[in-house]
């Protein structure tokens, strides 16, 4: 890819990027502060505000992997939780956890939607200013889908520090939770060697490509 496709890639990639990640994490603050958790609120994370919310080395590894179309998962800065100001520790942090990927998969939903009202291409072309703005928009809408469903599916793997970790610790019975717990000081070698293992793109990108398909026939 050229320099012009790169940077016409990033353009049209970056603003659903940045709404997924910062609504993700929003969802999960917004949730606990319900639960009774003001921790996030405290940190001034309750914001629509994507720099307080973006990783800059997880949101590159996203980039690149739009750019190189190669399997590369990122991530965002994660949303501060005391589990034990919520009221039900255990069971509550089930649906904090579970609040990001909700979030990506309403978005995600919207988006295809979104596709699917969308003007007919042959009226663009009767409009060169029309075609300036429809193009990019389509193109933004197309991203927001991938983008949400890859973070949904890639958040729900049961790896720690992943959402999909927090919701299995939270039906898990306590003693077999706990020791489920002390993985986490390891989940980013773990993720690593499952992801150059090529186990993680095994699982998770026909889930993707599933899901895709199944919203493009909503």
């Amino acid at each position: 890819m050229d320099v012009a496709g790169i940077i016409q890639t990033i353009a049209i990639s970056l603003p659903p990027l940045l709404l997924a990640l910062t609504l993700h994490e929003l969802a999960h603050g917004y949730v606990a502060l319900r639960f009774g958790d003001e921790t996030a609120r405290w940190a001034g994370r309750l914001t629509l505000n994507p720099i307080k919310h973006m990783d800059p080395l997880g949101t590159f590894f996203i980039l690149f992997g739009m750019i190189t179309r190669t399997p590369v998962i990122g991530w965002a800065k994660p949303v501060p939780v005391n589990p034990h100001n919520l009221r039900r520790p255990h069971t509550d942090m089930i649906w904090v956890a579970l609040a990001g990927p909700a979030m990506n998969l309403l978005l995600a939903v919207a988006s295809a939607l979104a596709l699917k009202w969308f003007p007919n291409p042959s009226w663009w072309a009767a409009s060169p200013l029309a075609t300036s703005i429809a193009l990019p928009l389509f193109g933004m809408l197309n991203a927001s889908m991938w983008i949400n469903v890859g973070l949904a599916i890639f958040n729900l793997l049961p790896v720690p520090p992943l959402d999909g970790a927090r919701v299995l610790n939270g039906v898990l019975p306590r003693r077999q939770a706990i020791t489920f717990s002390q993985l986490e000081p390891y989940g980013f070698i773990i993720l690593l060697v499952l992801f150059m293992s090529g186990a993680i793109q095994q699982v998770i990108f026909p889930l993707i490509r599933g899901t895709i398909n199944f919203l493009r026939s909503i």
